[in-house]
């Protein structure tokens, strides 16, 4: 169809309502090409209704000048259809459009890497109104989380991004900086403790001779290597000694007798000592002195003191053991209150001391658990005054332990003034 004078009308019209509109430069070109081409094709209604709608609906109507009413071909419903048709091309065309800009420029926060090499294209504004939002909710998450729960990759990659930044002692929240030092040590540590650690080889003897130095060595116990070993070669196998010393069961025969057998062997001739404190009415401590016997767990000597010294304790085993009658071995701990004046008494009297070994509670096991009654059957039931109350009653005490009850190992009864 011939674009005749009324068309250049109707196209100067709707020039002058876009400038009219002060729209963008590129917007208006792309709009005035548009409705060129709809006057071409005879569609001027068409192009009145786009320029109501790129101009956001405040454009006033567009009278098409020079245009005859007459000469539309298409009639008034016609016209209606392809108005709705545009509009509803148009409406969703724009929602496509933006629904795709927002998914273009919305952060990418799907991984670590992806998410900071986003940030490098963006404002440092931007950054700096995210971190502001990121910690304030990171505040509000620790009045409600106590300890979250962090796995292993966490806090290698927290140990690699403290390593990046000077502030990162200012930038945690959820955990402490000394334990992001921590995990930094801990890290090293199992890094060198897995690469120094000792590569399995392969054994050259094969499985069945290993088998058979176990058997040997276990069904003939006074064997030794050298005579697996010349069993070995009379079967036409040749293995060295200290392969056959490796591959044989590790027994440890004991050299001598153990603890426990020598204090049943010898526990007439033993006695053992120890102390124990206990508190006065006023909180004071006062000390107790045991001494026991342990073949017939006779208390030889009970004593009470304040300060407990070597002199002290050394005139209670002179009083334990008048003239000159004692043990052969007296059992003790290595507490400094037994000294040389306690020594040089037990040499004087013949008794040989012997000191428990450390953190050995059960080397003077009886001596502990008569102190034990003394305390769950007499002094839990007593509240002490002073220092010779207590002494009063635990005498009445032992008098009762050796003459009335009868504790295991007691054998006979002894009447003897404490």
């Amino acid at each position: 169809m011939a674009f005749n004078g009324s068309g250049f009308t109707h196209l100067a019209s709707c020039k002058s309502v876009l400038s009219a509109q002060k729209l963008p430069a590129w917007r208006s070109l792309a709009l005035f090409r548009l409705l060129t081409h709809l006057s071409l094709c005879c569609h001027p209604v068409l192009a009145t209704y786009l320029i109501r709608l790129s101009a956001d609906k405040r454009i006033a109507n567009i009278t098409l000048t020079g245009y005859h009413a007459g000469k539309s071909a298409y009639p008034f419903g016609v016209e209606n259809s392809m108005i709705e048709l545009i509009t509803h091309l148009w409406n969703k065309l724009a929602g496509s459009i933006k629904l795709h800009v927002k998914q273009w420029t919305r952060p990418l926060t799907t991984g670590l890497a992806t998410g900071t090499l986003s940030d490098t294209m963006r404002s440092r504004a931007d950054l700096i109104a995210e971190n502001a939002l990121l910690r304030q909710q990171l505040i509000v998450l620790r009045r409600q989380v106590k300890r979250p729960q962090l796995s292993q990759i966490d806090r290698i990659r927290l140990i690699l991004l403290a390593r990046l930044t000077r502030f990162w002692q200012q930038a945690l929240h959820i955990v402490q900086p000394d334990t992001l030092l921590r995990w930094h040590r801990d890290l090293f540590r199992r890094f060198w403790r897995r690469k120094s650690r000792k590569k399995k080889r392969k054994s050259r003897i094969p499985t069945e001779t290993i088998s058979l130095i176990r058997q040997i060595a276990k069904e003939n116990c006074l064997w030794g290597a050298e005579r697996i070993r010349g069993e070995f070669l009379k079967l036409d196998i040749n293995v060295s000694k200290r392969t056959i010393q490796k591959y044989m069961p590790k027994v440890r025969w004991p050299s001598g007798q153990t603890w426990a057998t020598f204090l049943k062997n010898h526990a007439a001739d033993i006695w053992a000592c120890d102390f124990t404190v206990v508190h006065d009415l006023l909180f004071r401590a006062l000390y107790l002195f045991v001494i026991i016997e342990l073949d017939t767990r006779r208390i030889v000597h009970i004593a009470v003191t304040r300060s407990p010294t070597d002199a002290w304790v050394a005139q209670q085993l002179r009083e334990a053991t008048p003239w000159g009658e004692g043990p052969k071995y007296l059992i003790h701990d290595r507490d400094s209150k037994y000294g040389q004046h306690f020594a040089s008494i037990a040499r004087g009297t013949g008794i040989e001391e012997l000191k428990t070994p450390y953190q050995a509670p059960k080397a003077n096991a009886i001596c502990e658990r008569c102190i034990g009654s003394i305390r769950r059957e007499c002094l839990d039931f007593t509240l002490v005054l002073y220092e010779k109350h207590l002494n009063r009653v635990v005498k009445e005490y032992a008098d009762y332990f050796n003459h009335s009850r009868q504790p295991l190992g007691h054998r006979t009864a002894y009447s003897s003034s404490i």
